[in-house]
């Protein structure tokens, strides 16, 4: 990488500060500062949602999946669950969320159940989202840390990646608490648009330097089987089959679209049910495609680092041989940042990571701000006015902020992969908070102390299920939010309403 390569990069970091800081104005209440006046277009929410489901992560891991010996395209199978899912929160959801003047998902809980499953469902999406948050800031920040490198080869990286950590989050910071959600919307609007161009630009110049290019790499993929796109085994242990694809996928979709402020905060931004649905649909096929898109990227990274030309090869992946099956990478993240720092010429370099960056600030900060300041404070300070609750929701923006760079660094030495580790997070902690909107859309005798030991049963369920089992992630959301009905069900034979309860 060069200096116009730096120049694009920073270019783009003092860019949407700047963006964010020209809503300063306009957020005046907290109907502006975390719904945006619900006055934002369908289109630009759908963009948004594709920016905000389509992180670093997914630009960053997605190829390494494929790239990795025996990777494929069965990642696939999932992304169909999530076109199920959508059309399940568009039938039931979205129509519940215009019902009133919400701002935040877990109001509907409240209304419901009452303040404390609210408040377990607010807090919980808090804890959640910050970690899986963290670990994309984190992820971005080594790529950023890859770049310092590619300039000053004797960088300590640990140095680096702690201060690109620090550089990112700030920038975050910034534009969110001056712009609010509306210029968290508009901003990934703007990182749409690079980061799908900055991924085609990748695309182009890998085919270019494969000998033999396109074909060589399509023939390559066919030969080593990437393009296997099912698996209709039943083994919950497997990450990727079409069954944990599209049931898993349905309900891990059900929850991170359905019931996780930071993507419903979204269609709260506009006025009406059918605009959001339509947001929402929309989205998902250019999720596919960019899914579709990111998989074959693996393919032309395979061909061209082409590691199946070395002896190693054979004994990659291959428990106690101390070779990863990303050879010659240690993880799959690793391998398309590489290229990108090291083969990509000058300009073009500059701008693939500035669209690594564009995917990676999608914040979540304001999210985390309205649920704490609606659902966390609000029920303690009544009388508080909002310029106050306005305020109040900025200073915790900062500290947020902050959280999430403490989070990254502290992520740091994990030898996962990030795309695993964050969906790991979410559906553990999502498929219990999905459950217990089922149950009070669908148990009408259920009152908030059923509610309450459906997710802490569901809860215990999932930690010892992670901790203490093989399962894979893909089912977490199913189990969960299935294990809070059941249970809730159960419950409501067992433990009589309160008089005081809420019963509808």
């Amino acid at each position: 990488m060069q200096t116009l390569d730096l120049i694009i990069i920073f270019g783009y970091l003092i860019g949407i500060t700047a963006f964010g800081i020209l809503f300063s104005g306009k957020q005046e209440t907290t109907e502006d500062y975390f719904v945006g006046d619900r006055s934002v277009p369908w289109w630009a929410i759908a963009m948004s949602i594709v920016a905000t489901e389509t992180s670093t992560i997914t630009f960053v891991s997605v190829p390494g999946i494929a790239f990795a010996k025996g990777g494929n395209f069965q990642f696939l199978q999932l992304v169909f669950g999530y076109m199920l899912g959508r059309i399940v929160i568009s039938l039931i959801f979205i129509p519940m969320y215009f019902k009133g003047e919400l701002q935040t998902v877990y109001q509907l809980l409240g209304d419901r159940f009452g303040s404390r499953v609210k408040m377990l469902a607010s807090a919980l999406f808090v804890v959640m989202r910050n970690v899986a948050d963290g670990v994309r800031l984190l992820l971005t920040a080594i790529v950023l840390a890859a770049v310092y490198t590619s300039f000053n080869p004797g960088s300590d990286a640990t140095t680096i990646i702690i201060g690109s950590i620090v550089l990112l989050g700030i920038v975050m910071i910034i534009f969110t608490f001056y712009g609010g959600m509306e210029a968290v919307i508009w901003v990934e609007v703007v990182q749409l648009v690079i980061y799908i161009g900055g991924a085609v630009a990748a695309a182009v110049v890998l085919a270019q330097n494969i000998n033999g290019g396109l074909s060589t790499a399509v023939t390559m993929g066919e030969q080593f089987n990437k393009f296997s796109l099912f698996d209709f085994g039943w083994d919950i242990t497997k990450t990727y089959t079409f069954w944990a694809g599209l049931f898993g996928g349905c309900f891990l979709t059900m929850s991170t679209h359905g019931t996780d402020q930071y993507l419903v905060q979204r269609y709260l931004c506009t006025k009406k049910p059918a605009s959001a649905s339509l947001a929402l649909l929309s989205s998902g096929a250019v999720v596919l495609g960019q899914f579709i898109g990111f998989l074959f990227i693996g393919v032309l990274l395979f061909a061209f680092y082409a590691p199946f030309n070395s002896p190693e090869y054979a004994q990659a992946g291959v428990a106690g041989s101390g070779i990863s099956a990303n050879f010659p990478f240690l993880k799959g993240d690793q391998v398309f940042p590489n290229f990108i720092t090291e083969h990509m010429p000058p300009g073009l370099s500059g701008l693939v990571v500035a669209a690594i960056f564009a995917a990676a600030l999608s914040s979540s900060l304001n999210s985390i701000a309205a649920t704490a300041v609606n659902d966390l404070y609000k029920p303690f300070a009544k009388d508080k006015s909002d310029g106050h609750l306005v305020k109040l929701a900025g200073w915790l923006t900062v500290i947020v902020g902050i959280v999430q760079i403490v989070v990254a660094i502290a992520f740091m030495r994990s030898g996962e992969s990030a795309l695993a580790l964050a969906l790991s997070v979410a559906s553990l902690i999502n498929g219990p908070i999905l459950g217990v909107f089922l149950v009070g859309t669908f148990l009408k005798r259920a009152g908030e102390r059923h509610a309450l030991v459906g997710m802490i049963a569901s809860i215990s369920l999932m930690l010892y299920i992670l901790l203490g089992t093989k399962i894979a992630w893909t089912w977490y959301a199913l189990i969960g939010s299935i294990t809070t009905v059941l249970i809730a069900g159960l419950a409501t034979i067992v433990l009589p309403n309160n008089k005081d309860e809420v019963s509808v």
